[in-house]
């Protein structure tokens, strides 16, 4: 039809692919990119050049603390005084840089910080961590050592933390220049680098995503400044599976402590001198082990093999924005391309090689050289152009009436899709104006649930919610207008004439209520949520019809008698309540429905007041407590429109004893309670006026 005649498959591919190229530059899905990254590391440990896939043993060493050497040492954690002797044997035996990956920021309570304090003064190249505080990406302060280490150390900070909120793999390592600004403070694994090298702090600069080191290095950063860390290969452990960094590049701490003379120490020189040497934690205790895409690895491996990604200069290099818009842009012409090919076998076959290549050219350039070119946005781009194109030719065979079923037929009961079958001239653009009833439901505090669930329960969750609330409302007839979130958004009366349309709308809303205490209690026995949903339905003159532009139209209503729908749905927040109709519904149901006379009312954006009701049951189906409860909440409301607040709070405390939550009889007594104290105006007219939406 239209779709296929104007080629809308072309400027959609067009549009996801500048989407592709603009979420790639600001790394909206950095969780795919990243995993992306991380298969390639893996293939790059294996293939690549072995000068850039081996650890860096002959300039970094790790002195570690592991289960093995706290089971000799017999305490927990590392006494001060046992670091003191430990910096002290490591400046004797010739290293470089003595890094100490312990954030030592509080006064010793057992008088070890003079030890240590000589110990630091006398080695004069140990660099300690220091943590920085931040609120999202802005810098607030450093945390560092206690004045008296600090003053005798140089110090760099060594915050990790993935690039996505889902994700917690390690790629990179994200530098600050508002830190360097304004606190002069550096990564550790930079510090460490130009403590090595004998590179001044003033030497070391980050202009236009360019780190440089004095004029020793130089290292090319993506556009947030962040540092793709080379990780090596790691032999086997003998295990079946593969060892850790401090196991090839380390030694433990207790070859350093527990050695019995000068001569020993002599003899284990030769793994320390002129190298960096790192003394941290790693031991499952300390808690501070991260995903990478090499596997789990322990915070100073990270900051070991960032110092080796810089030593050797940044091998990983990410192309430049221009780079990328330029490729996107010639994958993006290419599958334009293929719509010539009508023949749908060949037309895939080609789209499908067109993404091999792609996935090979940017695996290989990666394993071969370093230089990253993103992967995901561009392969997303271009399966939604295979898509669009494909669709392009299936639309074009569809008919008419085939194309109103798949429009239609997923929110509209199979009668009302007949009729649009029937009279197709109800799909062009316009509408009119009708008497029906309009329904908004909404998920009471979904924002708190959704935060106490994962995605995929959430998922499981709504879509169990939305199914049993929209078959609901296709078996009643009436027309699901759209999903807003949680929120359903319906209405009965339209497109096919139905006289009974607010009873209808009762009838499901009553039956939606139901299905939801059978709902909880599912949930309930699956540890899910226990889920409230508000609804509001109003009767009134409304337009319907496809309402948008001639490209893309929605069948939906419109008008003040639909905003007040939307108000009664939020009102029931004021009063604890689940259900509210408006006085137009109530008198058109009258005969059919059981409701509670809750309140007049002026919703927020109208002026005139009106009688609102929450809807309980079908005719006579309210009985038992609930009818006490309607029967002694009528005598307090009673009481209330006739000024008599103290006894109309008693009789809502009645209402209480009978139904212990009751939201409208809890409202009620709140309210009296303020009129008692500080008494309505004598001219009141009774109505109580909204000052919010709900």
């Amino acid at each position: 039809m239209g779709l296929t005649e104007t080629r809308y498959d072309i400027l959609a591919t067009v549009i996801f692919f500048l989407l592709a190229i603009f979420f790639e530059y600001s790394e909206a899905f950095s969780l795919i990119e990243d995993e992306t990254l991380s298969y390639r590391q893996l293939i790059r440990t294996y293939y690549g050049a072995e000068e850039f896939t081996r650890p860096l043993d002959e300039k970094i060493v790790i002195v570690f603390t592991d289960e093995a050497f706290y089971d000799e040492y017999d305490k927990f954690p590392l006494k001060r005084t046992d670091l003191s002797t430990i910096i002290d044997r490591l400046a004797q035996m010739g290293a470089a840089v003595i890094v100490v990956d312990m954030l030592l920021d509080f006064n010793s309570a057992y008088g070890e910080d003079l030890t240590l304090e000589i110990a630091l003064q006398d080695a004069a190249n140990v660099l300690m961590v220091s943590q920085a505080q931040l609120e999202g990406d802005d810098f607030i302060g450093i945390n560092k050592a206690i004045p008296r280490f600090d003053d005798l150390t140089t110090s760099g900070y060594s915050n990790i933390s993935p690039n996505s909120v889902i994700s917690e793999r390690i790629v990179r390592l994200k530098m600050y220049p508002q830190i360097a600004e304004e606190a002069g403070e550096w990564p550790v694994s930079v510090r460490a680098v130009a403590n090595y090298l004998d590179i001044d702090t003033d030497d070391i600069s980050l202009i236009g995503n360019v780190l440089k080191m004095g004029d020793q290095i130089k290292l090319n950063l993506d556009q947030f400044n962040d540092l793709y860390i080379d990780y090596p290969r790691l032999p086997p452990d003998g295990a079946g599976g593969t060892a850790k960094l401090h196991e090839v590049v380390g030694m433990s701490a207790s070859d350093i402590l527990f050695v019995e003379d000068e001569e020993e120490l002599e003899d284990l020189a030769f793994l320390v001198e002129g190298r960096i040497v790192l003394i941290g934690e790693v031991a499952e205790v300390a808690h501070d082990e991260f995903e990478t895409p090499v596997g789990n690895v322990f915070g100073v491996e990270i900051v070991a093999n960032t110092i080796a990604t810089i030593l050797n200069k940044g091998p990983l290099q990410a192309a430049s924005f221009l780079v990328e818009a330029i490729i996107a842009l010639l994958m993006m012409i290419a599958f334009i391309g293929t719509r010539a090919i009508t023949n749908p076998l060949p037309r895939n076959s080609v789209s499908v090689a067109l993404l091999i290549l792609y996935i090979f050219i940017t695996v290989f350039i990666y394993v071969d050289s370093g230089y990253i070119l993103s992967m995901s946005y561009v392969l997303l781009a271009s399966v939604i152009a295979i898509i669009l194109i494909n669709s392009r030719y299936y639309l074009a065979e569809m008919n008419g009436k085939a194309l109103i079923r798949d429009m239609f037929g997923q929110y509209l009961s199979p009668t009302v899709v007949a009729d649009l079958v029937k009279d197709p001239a109800k799909l062009s653009l316009g509408g009119e104006e009708r008497e029906m009833t309009a329904f908004f439901s909404d998920i009471a505090g979904f924002s708190t649930i959704s935060e106490n669930m994962s995605p995929s329960e959430l998922v499981n969750v709504l879509n169990d919610y939305l199914t049993e609330m929209c078959n609901i409302i296709i078996s009643t007839e009436g027309t699901i207008d759209k999903f807003e979130g949680d929120a359903i958004i319906a209405f009965w009366g339209a497109p096919a004439i139905q006289k009974e349309h607010a009873k209808l709308a009762c009838f499901a809303a009553i039956d939606m209520n139901k299905k939801l205490v059978e709902l909880r209690s599912k949930w309930a026995k699956e540890g899910g949520p226990a889920i409230n949903v508000r609804m509001g339905l109003n009767s009134g003159s409304m337009v319907v019809g496809n309402m948008g532009s001639a490209q893309r139209m929605d069948y939906t209503i419109m008008g003040d008698a639909v905003n007040l729908a939307a108000r009664l749905e939020g009102a029931n927040k004021a009063y604890g309540s689940d259900l509210m109709i408006s006085e137009a519904t109530y008198l058109a149901v009258k005969d059919h429905v059981d409701v509670r006379e809750l309140d007049i009312i002026r919703v927020v954006g109208k002026s005139e007041p009106i009688k609102v009701f929450q809807l309980l049951d079908q005719k006579g189906g309210t009985h038992g407590l609930e009818a006490d409860l309607m029967a002694q909440f009528e005598k307090g409301l009673g009481l209330y429109r006739d000024g008599n607040y103290a006894e109309a709070k008693a009789a809502f405390k009645l209402s209480l004893a009978i139904v212990q939550d009751d939201g409208p009889s809890t409202t009620y007594i709140e309210r009296c309670d303020q009129f008692i104290e500080s008494p309505p105006p004598a001219n009141w007219d009774g109505v109580f006026t909204l000052d919010s939406k709900g």
